[in-house]
């Protein structure tokens, strides 16, 4: 999942907010050293902290339908998870990092969200909103001066730009479909004669293409054996 915001971020500020400029987009540690190998104008996104925000987590699963409306699988529900990104700019005199800076804050000032349209891979076909911010006070203390210490570089001036990511959650396949009845064996304590019965449940003919020929419906089972995919009773139906 954080590579593919990294690639959305990438596409949407050089076809979009850098667009017909020869500036680049780096992800690196903005240290000394990088610093001093660097040979063009170039925007920075370093990913500097990754937090779950447990308060949108979600209790249950969500069921995933065929063309049928049948269930095929259950999943966890997503869980959002916010990526902050230290948003700087490189060039050979402060002046022009000062102008580089207000045109991505005003490239990306303009979305609420990442655009669909840039997603890829688990993020798209989530198909869920991707929220974005840019330079607005964090809820805590991130101690950016800190992070400049640590990266042993000097303090710069900065952007603060946070994602917020949904990751897939875990895909949990439904039980097989009872389709057969129970097989009861029975023997003769006074032989050595088994004898063994299969209890089929009734069949139906295939008039309903949703239904395969000799599955049986739902509402022709007896209700003690009405089972969902995940061989969990319907509520209601007595055991």
């Amino acid at each position: 999942m954080i590579d593919e915001v990294d690639a959305a971020l990438s596409a949407l500020l050089t076809e979009e907010t850098l667009a017909g400029t020869d500036i680049q987009v780096a992800f690196d540690a903005p240290t000394k050293d990088w610093s001093a190998r660097r040979t063009a104008p170039t925007v920075n996104l370093f990913l500097f902290d990754i937090q779950e925000d447990v308060t949108l987590r979600q209790q249950g699963t969500i069921a995933e339908l065929d063309e049928n409306g049948l269930m095929i699988a259950e999943h966890d529900a997503p869980r959002y998870f916010s990526l902050s990104y230290l948003v700087t700019a490189w060039t050979s005199r402060p002046q022009d990092e000062h102008r580089l800076l207000s045109i991505l804050l005003s490239g990306l000032v303009r979305h609420n969200a990442l655009p669909p349209g840039r997603l890829s891979g688990t993020l798209d076909r989530l198909g869920l909103p991707v929220p974005m911010s840019i330079a607005v006070p964090p809820a805590r203390d991130r101690g950016l001066a800190d992070i400049w210490t640590a990266l042993g570089g000097n303090l710069k001036p900065s952007l603060d730009l946070v994602i917020l990511a949904p990751l897939g959650g875990v895909v949990m396949r439904p039980g097989a479909l009872v389709t057969d009845g129970l097989r009861l064996r029975t023997r003769d304590a006074d032989t050595t004669v088994e004898e063994t019965r299969r209890l089929r449940l009734p069949e139906v003919p295939g008039d309903d293409p949703a239904v395969p020929m000799g599955r049986p419906r739902d509402r022709d089972l007896p209700t003690e054996r009405r089972l969902r995919g995940d061989s969990r009773p319907i509520p209601g139906s007595r055991r």
